[in-house]
């Protein structure tokens, strides 16, 4: 595992998860329009009372993907006002943040792994690039894709765990 780099971690994975969501929200899309319910009832979805609904999961996991790029690697990316309202503006956000790291490459991680990164809610602490990546970047952006996954799938649209999964790398 140690042959394993941060860009491979947060661009890479983070791109093909973002494109799972995006299919996730296509099946949500198809699901809708069959049992005639507006999209709006599946966007403004949530598992409880207090957890955010879906486009606030796909708002969130879209800038922990970002914001991460960012931090690791000293960039500066374009703001999103989280005023997404409808199925095409969340697409469009989603298609954005893709945009953005797609522009980046595994050169602009060479620092990343030492660099120290503190956010003001940790009241003066800070981690390591790598320590960031994997204890706060990575989860905190599963968390929300897996939270947007289950959102759907907990109002009935059919998805599984190859739709989480997606395609694997495999080799002949």
């Amino acid at each position: 595992m140690s042959d394993i780099s941060i860009y491979e971690i947060t661009v890479t994975q983070v791109i093909k998860n973002l494109e799972h969501l995006k299919r996730f929200i296509d099946k949500g899309k198809s699901f809708a329009e069959s049992k005639k319910i507006e999209i709006d009832v599946l966007l403004n979805s949530r598992l409880a009372p207090d957890q955010y609904n879906l486009i606030r999961q796909i708002q969130l996991a879209c800038d922990t993907a970002k914001l991460g790029a960012a931090r690791l690697t000293g960039k500066h990316f374009q703001t999103h006002d989280d005023k997404e309202k409808t199925l095409s503006e969340v697409i469009d956000r989603i298609d954005s943040v893709v945009g953005i790291l797609k522009g980046l490459k595994p050169e602009d991680y060479k620092e990343a792994s030492d660099i120290k990164i503190s956010l003001p809610r940790w009241e003066g602490k800070s981690l390591t690039g790598k320590e960031y990546a994997l204890h706060h970047m990575i989860p905190n952006f599963f968390f929300h894709i897996v939270t947007a996954y289950d959102i759907l799938r907990h109002n009935g649209v059919e998805l599984g765990k190859k739709d989480y999964l997606g395609d694997f790398p495999f080799k002949s």
